[in-house]
């Protein structure tokens, strides 16, 4: 049959979720949790940036900050984890580190995040339509006022 990292790693394959976008470091994501209360579950959403991500396969994971009311806070989800209903990239961010602990200590504009505008961006969203300008009625295209 193989090693057993190999049996393994087709037991973990059945696990991985598919609809998982494709995010970076930086990015500011929402994350729709299932939040289980008595019998009921409901959805909570918790936006904010990715400041890290560790692993793979099964056991990936990624840690998101955000600032509510002047106290920071941070979260570490499993990325292919069942509680994690959706995960949606609001903006991509433009950074030049791995990991973005700095962000702890940052306060105010030190904490801002250049967006990334590139291929990835344009593609995702249809080019804007160029129409030809329109003729105001009643006003000659020469452009004389006489």
């Amino acid at each position: 049959m193989g090693s057993n990292r190999d049996k393994i790693r087709l037991i973990e394959r059945a696990h991985l979720k598919s609809d998982r976008p494709a995010f970076r470091i930086g990015d500011t994501l929402q994350v729709f949790v299932k939040i289980l209360e008595d019998e009921k579950t409901r959805l909570q959403m918790f936006e904010g940036v990715v400041i890290s991500r560790k692993g793979s396969g099964v056991g990936e994971t990624f840690t998101v900050r955000r600032v509510a009311f002047g106290e920071g806070m941070e979260r570490t989800f499993l990325l292919h984890s069942p509680f994690i209903e959706k995960l949606r990239v609001v903006r991509s961010g433009k950074v030049r580190r791995a990991k973005l602990y700095y962000l702890r200590k940052a306060t105010g504009k030190g904490s801002r995040i250049e967006a990334r505008w590139g291929e990835a961006d344009a593609a995702t969203e249809p080019a804007p339509e160029v129409r030809p300008p329109v003729q105001a009625p009643g006003v000659s295209p020469a452009g004389g006022g006489g």
